[in-house]
Parts: C-alpha cells; structure tokens; sequence
C-alpha cells in the first residue's frame, strides 16, 4: 500500500496555497499515492486560550494541557482547523473525511510520563489502520486531529508531529513534514545553508549546540523514532513551494531528508 502521511503544523496551515492541496489530489489520483493527513493547530489555540486569558505554557515544544485547555484544543483542532483542510480538498477536486483521533478509538493513547508534568498530554500506544484504510480503499482522504482517548474515555493532547509519526509508523508510510521553511538550516557566514540530509547523530549534535530548538524538537524527535521503527523516508519541506510534495515523492532532492545514518552514495 503506497501510502504518504503529510504532518501538516498549524504555522503553516494559514499560508499553505490553494496548489498544495491540489497536489494532494493529484497524488491520489493520478501517482497512485494514498494520502493521510495529520494537522496541528498550535497557533490557534495559543490565540484562542489568549482571548479566553488562559495561561498556556510550553515544555520542549509540548503544551502543558490542562482540561480547560484540552476543550480548547479539541474545538480548534477537531473543529475549524479539521475541516478547513477538509474544505480546501474539496475545492481542489478531492474527496476528503474529517476525524479525530478519537473518533472509533483511531489514536488510543495513555498519558505522557515525563519529569515536568504536562497534563492531559498523551502518548500514543495504538493506531486503528483498519479505519484509514477502508477511508482510502473508497477513494477519500483522511485528515486525522491528534487528539487519543483511553479505554475510560479520558482523552489526550497529542503533538502533531508524534501523532504523525505513530500513524506512519502503523501504516509502513513515508513520512512528510510540512513547513513554511525550506528545512533545517545552519547560518553560515550571515547565509541560511539548508541541510538537505541530516542523520541522527547529526540532529542530536544541531539540538545540543541549539540550532534546532523549540517546535523543531518533537518534529526531528518524531522523525528519528518513525525512522528506528521501520518508517522508509522521512523529510522536511517547504509546502509554500510550488510542487514541494509531488517533487517529494518523484524522488527530487527537496527539504531536508532525515536518516538514521550516512547513505552511501551509489556509484553508477
């Protein structure tokens, strides 16, 4: 099954142009590639958690969620943001299915362990493909809101880009992150020097001296753990450049493509 998860954040979702969503469709139609979607929507709930003034606070790039931030986050994500993307499917021609992670136990998560406690923030321990894939096999697009429920109901804030991860990772896909930069760069001489391929020590060396910071974390976290467990291809790219995705999967050198170490270079 030639499946493309495509992680798109929520920084991005307000700029992505109407031929990304276009070439979403093409993939599927014409490069018999089987899209999954998973979103974010961080942004947005920042701004809507602002208006309500509620405090909302970050620890390495993951939100504390309390259960007035988690209604909020299941508003935006589940709600506006899920079939915004939904609608721009549409318009481009596409057949598009709006869920949660919640919706028939798709994302079944428990809570996150961690040294500061994050709240409602979950890990996720299940993906039901079977959902995904009868959505594909009848020619729609799943766009996933990474929320996860446990088996009491309790339901959890998941990280777009781990949420995405675990999907690829279940479904054996590749893996595409979308951004609104051409991927993880290194400043040198004042110039943006983009990285187009970066192993996992590579990326443990760019955190440490702190060139990748923030947001970029669970993103090339998610990225190494997708790749260890079995995910072909991970890679970061630019979604405002035109044909970013369908480059991708024509093989084009795009982005930065993460590896868990040096690819050889074949000699022809």
């Amino acid at each position: 099954m030639n499946y493309l998860v495509i992680k798109c954040g929520g920084s991005v979702l307000e700029a992505l142009p109407e031929s990304f969503y276009k070439n979403i469709v093409h993939l599927q139609k014409e490069l018999d590639v089987k899209p999954v979607i998973v979103h974010g929507g961080g942004p947005l709930i920042s701004s809507l958690l602002k208006k309500m003034g509620t405090e909302t606070t970050f620890v390495n790039g993951l939100r504390v969620t309390t259960e007035e931030v988690l209604d909020v986050v299941e508003m935006v994500l589940s709600g506006s943001v899920n079939k915004q993307i939904v609608r721009h499917l549409v318009e481009a021609g596409g057949a598009a299915y709006g869920l949660s992670g919640i919706d028939g136990g798709l994302l079944k998560a428990k809570k996150l362990e961690s040294v500061v406690d994050l709240g409602y923030v979950g890990k996720i321990f299940h993906v039901e493909t079977k959902l995904i894939s009868q959505l594909g096999d009848h020619g729609y697009i799943p766009v996933i809101s990474p929320l996860g429920i446990d088996e009491r109901g309790q339901r959890y804030n998941i990280n777009g880009d781990i949420a995405a991860a675990e999907v690829a990772k279940a479904l054996g896909a590749k893996l595409c992150l979308i951004s609104d930069i051409p991927g993880i760069y290194v400043e040198e001489a004042d110039e943006k020097q983009v990285l187009h391929s970066v192993t996992k020590d590579d990326i443990l060396q760019l955190m440490e001296s702190e060139v990748i910071t923030g947001g970029m974390i669970p993103k090339v976290k998610s990225a190494v753990d997708a790749l260890e467990h079995g995910v072909p291809e991970v890679s970061i790219i630019n979604g405002m450049a035109v044909d970013a995705l369908i480059d991708f999967c024509t093989g084009k050198e795009i982005g930065t493509k993460i590896t868990l170490a040096e690819e050889v270079a074949h000699v022809h």
